[in-house]
């Protein structure tokens, strides 16, 4: 392994680990702290993609993806009031989501990288997450996929309610997935700012 690729790697860990602690702590009614720290993922991502590659990039989001499965491992033996901490729909949904939107994010990135500086990292992570979210929440919520753990009660989430508390009417986990999908819409926005900055920071160490 490089070790200049180490930063990048242990950045994601940490964001991995910290989101999976902060996913059990609610923000509001339709939120939790994770929402907020997950998205920067795609930051790593993008940031390691423009200043080292494609193929760093990617290695980054596998050693991403392995410490979320240890998380949800170690998630699967916590009991919580209502069970596990993870349940099986939880932990391959948590894990394919990721997966899947961070090697979509890596080859989007990489094929606008020649445009402004802007247009990937905007473009890949907007896709990535959009991916991310409708993976995420489809699989560990909706009622269509009960089949994969028909042990694992979700009824609740399929409890039909105005969107947001203010919309059409919709299952609760729905309005769960678009809260979380505009705020990582809102940081892809905000990302820009310290991507720009990292970028030029490591790039005017590495040349």
């Amino acid at each position: 392994m490089n070790r200049t690729h180490l930063p990048g790697i242990l950045a994601m860990a940490a964001i991995v680990v910290a989101s999976n602690i902060l996913v059990q702590f609610l923000f509001g009614q339709w939120l939790t702290w994770g929402a907020f720290t997950y998205p920067l993922a795609f930051l790593v991502t993008d940031v390691m993609n423009r200043v080292y590659g494609a193929g760093p990039a990617r290695r980054v989001v596998f050693a991403g993806f392995v410490v979320g499965v240890v998380c949800s491992l170690i998630g699967t033996q916590i009991m919580g009031e209502f069970g596990p901490l993870v349940t099986l729909r939880i932990a391959i949904g948590s894990g394919l989501a990721f997966l899947t939107a961070q090697l979509l994010d890596v080859a989007i990135f990489d094929r606008l990288r020649d445009g402004r500086w802007w247009r990937a990292p905007l473009a890949s992570t907007l896709v990535g997450s959009s991916v991310d979210t409708a993976l995420f929440f489809t699989i560990a919520f909706s009622a269509s996929l009960t089949f994969i753990e028909p042990a694992n009660d979700v009824s609740w989430a399929g409890e039909v309610l105005p969107l947001l508390g203010m919309g059409p009417m919709v299952p609760l986990w729905v309005s769960l997935a678009f809260a979380d999908w505009m705020v990582k819409l809102s940081l892809a926005l905000v990302a820009l700012v310290p991507f720009r900055i990292i970028v030029g920071a490591l790039t005017t160490r590495t040349t």
